[in-house]
């Protein structure tokens, strides 16, 4: 499977790059937790993180001019294991200099129908709004948070606490959703709410301009995720303006600081090219490829046994 991926690749002239698996700054997600740890390499003791995606390093080297690249590594997310995570695994993450999303959902999808022959050549594309229009009967983009919370006790009855509206969409989404997607064929979704844009870029839609849209998608095959794609955000001051409110949230909800990673905000300001890129989990595509139905079947030594 790696070698299919790198001959994908080589033949479109996309350059495979290496960064450092351990920094001195963190993912600043606060649903996104690194392993920190402290070494000692120059006499004295230094905090480092390992990485949680080769995300901020790489954009580093497409501000220095490095073209179309890609990354196979492995990443670290401290997240409790399940049928379908690790808390170590393998990423690919690669960037398309010049592709809209609707390009790089085209070449994900041929790479993964590369990857997985089995899987029926015909993908499902939908917005975030179909999906709960079609399923559930209202725009996720528009109903107050009261008539969000009724869907949710109405439709989860299982869940008690309280939610804000993004949590409340993923749980709806997760739940009610994803168990319809089709498992013998890709689903790719996108046009997700602004405040699910991360580091991609924000615009208005074109059939409500009051509506902010993230330029994003998600691949699924069934109800197994397989990538998340942006079209990035190539604003320097939008970029730093994301990572300080990560920060705030991060400080409001009583986790442990983390370092802002300054270098990658200073290449921000030399100057992103318009690109799109992605993260793919690769041993989730190999659970697809062999028909395994958890993580443990597809890896040599599981987090337990590591």
């Amino acid at each position: 499977m790696l070698r299919s991926i790198r001959e994908f690749f080589y033949q479109r002239q996309v350059l495979e790059v290496e960064t450092p698996a351990l920094s001195a700054s963190a993912n600043t997600d606060p649903f996104t937790d690194s392993f920190e740890l402290i070494t000692v390499c120059s006499g004295k003791p230094e905090k480092r993180y390992l990485h949680t995606s080769p995300e901020y390093p790489m954009k580093r080297l497409l501000a220095a001019g490095s073209g179309d690249i890609y990354q196979i590594c492995k990443v670290w997310r401290a997240e409790p294991s399940s049928r379908q995570h690790n808390a170590e695994f393998t990423m690919l993450e690669y960037y398309r200099l010049g592709f809209a999303l609707s390009d790089l959902m085209d070449e994900v999808g041929n790479l993964l129908h590369l990857l997985a022959p089995n899987l029926n050549k015909a993908s499902e594309c939908t917005t975030y709004a179909s999906l709960f229009l079609d399923n559930l009967g209202f725009n996720p983009h528009t109903i107050s948070n009261e008539g969000l919370q009724g869907q949710l006790l109405e439709r989860v009855p299982e869940f008690s606490g309280e939610l804000d509206r993004q949590a409340s969409l993923d749980l709806l989404l997760t739940h009610c959703i994803e168990p319809l997607f089709p498992t013998d064929r890709l689903t790719f979704v996108h046009d997700y709410p602004a405040t699910q844009s991360a580091l991609s870029n924000v615009e208005a839609s074109k059939d409500d301009p009051n509506v902010l849209l993230a330029k994003r998608f998600e691949v699924y095959a069934g109800t197994l995720e397989l990538g998340n794609g942006y079209q990035e955000l190539t604003l320097a001051s939008a970029n730093e303006a994301i990572l300080n409110s990560e920060l705030a949230a991060r400080e409001s909800m009583n986790l442990p600081p983390v370092t802002l990673d300054q270098r990658f905000l200073s290449a921000m300001q030399a100057g992103l090219p318009e690109c799109s890129g992605i993260a793919i989990g690769i041993d989730r595509v190999l659970m697809l490829q062999t028909g395994a139905s958890s993580l443990k079947q597809v890896i040599n030594f599981s987090w337990e046994n590591a």
